[in-house]
């Protein structure tokens, strides 16, 4: 079976080391990002299974990140999950149905949470029903 790639994007190096970390120990090849300028490119060319998404960063937010990916043909079939400690449950459910994001996941998660959420869409299950 081919291990899945998953791209984790947050400009917190420390959570995006342990997130990696705690993916990778679940058996998935994890590509990470904590430049939002780069990820377009970079989900071009590894062509991840899933991308991991914050919202809030430095920079180029993760709204624009996915607006980017979703124009994009080469990119806008990979499925999103949103990460945020910052919007409440009604402003990132209208803001994650603009963007076609799969889920949102409100920090701090529990990663068990994660896991069920990325099987579930590896398992290409397509409801859109947030944690």
């Amino acid at each position: 079976m081919k291990t899945k790639k998953i791209l984790v994007v947050d400009d917190d190096e420390d959570f995006l080391r342990e997130l990696s970390e705690m993916l990778t120990l679940s058996g998935y090849a994890i590509i990470s990002a904590h430049d939002s300028k780069m990820v377009a490119q970079l989900a071009q060319s590894v062509n991840p299974d899933v991308i991991l998404l914050d919202l809030k960063m430095n920079g180029i937010d993760g709204f624009e990140v996915a607006q980017t990916l979703k124009d994009s043909s080469e990119t806008n079939h990979i499925p999103i999950i949103a990460m945020t400690g910052y919007f409440t449950s009604p402003e990132y459910a209208d803001l994650i149905e603009k963007y076609g994001f799969r889920g949102c996941l409100k920090k701090p998660f529990n990663p068990l949470d994660l896991i069920i959420r990325v099987e579930s869409i590896l398992a290409n299950n397509k409801d859109k029903d947030w944690i």
